[in-house]
């Protein structure tokens, strides 16, 4: 028996591989399929089942392809109703793998056709669960998100996640292993352990929804208070994960077309595309294409263009750094963007070379400006999220989080001069990229963002522990 997590980390996001006797098993697969068949050519197995725990909301699964490629049965759970055929198992279902067995465990509540994986040892006992988004390594599953599909209150759904939980999952022995959908960074949970397994038994001892003493009611309330507005591309990836979508081979291939700078410019200019920038923060700031967009690709690239641009179908060109460029068309594809019309051959030096205009970002280090907060009165904007802003901030320092920056412009007075900052600088660059293609020129990165703020004297709130805020 093999059982392998394959973890990408800038989707905080787990798939399994479950090999027994030749035959393998891909759990909840990324669009990029090539990994997997690998794994199973090499090692002379037959990938023979794909198994989905749920229509996901913030990444387009690989079960098409991968499905055409192996001719691998895909399997959901009761009632999933995709837009294409399906081994739709029902709850207790057992599947054979080897000398393996896969029961299959119904656990809606997350959403209703959520569905955990029971794996059974070649003695019968059970071994390990895969738990999709209705059980993560500290939290569960938000129940807000399949509201609408379901005719069900965010509430409602958290009532029948509890019954989930406790009905299904809890009577497991405490030595079974817990293999959850995602770890710490999704926002498919509010507040997910960085440990990416665990077991049924430690789960029970630590984590709050699984307390033996809670109620039903008390569950409903501590799982659906302070749930943040989901990303803006969660449902356009449910719909995604629903229908017969391209194939990720033709993404690529149309995405990874190398243009001159004049092309480049006219495809800008003419068909609307946006201009993503994913190299390095710092070389973003010392010279960009003017209205380029920085989302680098060594932070949490794909969900960061999830929160930020609207419209799937976006045209997008790209400046990336020499020999990444396939890695970011993927990535971008990961989260459904599938429209990348190709990359600018010879990045930034190329189409400086061809004469064509260069922006910069303004920075101020925190240790100059906090001379400068000495004798004048700034307008300092903090985009981290709400939580790190409640935790701890600068006194007097509005926060307007770059996940909502859509719903905070009328906020920003573009006569007035702003400084921002995030944690370490990553966002606030993207923040003001933002603003800057928008029109707002008088913003000013603080270099280090609040790590280099904290070591002034810079007055700040109390720090809280975010574990405590409710």
């Amino acid at each position: 028996m093999l059982i392998e997590q394959i973890y990408t980390g800038c989707l905080a996001q787990g798939a399994y591989y479950i090999e027994s006797e030749g035959e393998a098993a891909i759990i909840d697969p990324l669009r990029e399929t090539h990994g997997y068949i690998q794994k199973a050519a090499e090692r002379g197995a037959t990938i023979k089942y794909i198994l989905e725990t749920h229509f996901h909301a913030d990444f387009v699964s690989g079960h098409l392809d991968l499905s055409k490629k192996t001719g691998a049965a895909i399997v959901y759970g009761p009632t999933a109703q995709p837009d294409f055929p399906i081994h739709q198992a029902k709850d207790g279902e057992v599947l054979t793998l080897g000398k393996l067995k896969i029961e299959v465990l119904h656990t809606p509540g997350h959403t209703m056709e959520s569905t955990c994986y029971l794996l059974r040892n070649e003695e019968g006992e059970p071994h390990a669960v895969f738990t999709g988004d209705t059980l993560f390594i500290g939290d569960v599953g938000r129940p807000d998100l399949a509201q609408k599909a379901a005719g069900m209150t965010q509430e409602q759904l958290a009532a029948t996640l509890f019954h989930s939980l406790r009905d299904k999952l809890m009577t497991l022995p405490d030595s079974v292993l817990v293999y959850p959908g995602h770890g710490a960074g999704s926002a498919c949970g509010k507040n997910l352990s960085s440990q990416t397994w665990d077991t049924i038994g430690g789960q029970r001892a630590s984590n709050y929804a699984l307390r033996a003493d809670m109620s039903e009611a008390e569950f409903v309330q501590e799982v659906t208070d302070g749930l943040l507005p989901p990303p803006q591309y969660f449902p356009q990836n449910v719909a995604m994960n629903k229908s017969a979508i391209t194939s990720v081979d033709d993404v690529l291939a149309r995405g990874t077309v190398a243009l001159d700078p004049d092309t480049f410019e006219g495809i800008a200019n003419h068909e609307g595309a946006m201009v993503i920038d994913t190299r390095s923060a710092d070389a973003f700031v010392a010279g960009h294409i003017p209205n380029s967009i920085f989302i680098g690709i060594d932070g949490s690239f794909a969900p960061w263009v999830g929160a930020l641009v609207p419209d799937l179908q976006q045209p997008i060109v790209l400046v990336a750094d020499a020999g990444r460029e396939q890695e970011v068309v993927t990535r971008l594809s990961r989260v459904g963007y599938d429209n990348t019309m190709g990359y600018l051959a010879g990045g930034i030096d190329a189409w400086k070379a061809a004469g064509k205009e260069v922006d910069q970002i303004l920075q101020i280090t925190a240790e100059v400006l906090a001379q400068r907060l000495e004798t004048e009165s700034l307008n300092l904007l903090d985009v981290r999220k709400p939580g790190e802003w409640e935790a701890e901030h600068l006194e007097g320092v509005p926060n307007v989080p770059l996940d909502y920056v859509n719903d905070h412009m009328e906020e920003i007075d573009p006569d007035k001069t702003y400084f921002a900052h995030c944690a370490g600088g990553y966002r606030s660059v993207i923040f003001n990229s933002i603003l800057k293609a928008r029109g707002y020129h008088n913003i000013v990165d603080i270099a280090g963002g609040f790590k280099a703020l904290a070591a002034t004297q810079l007055p700040k709130t109390n720090y809280v522990c975010p574990s405590t805020l409710k």
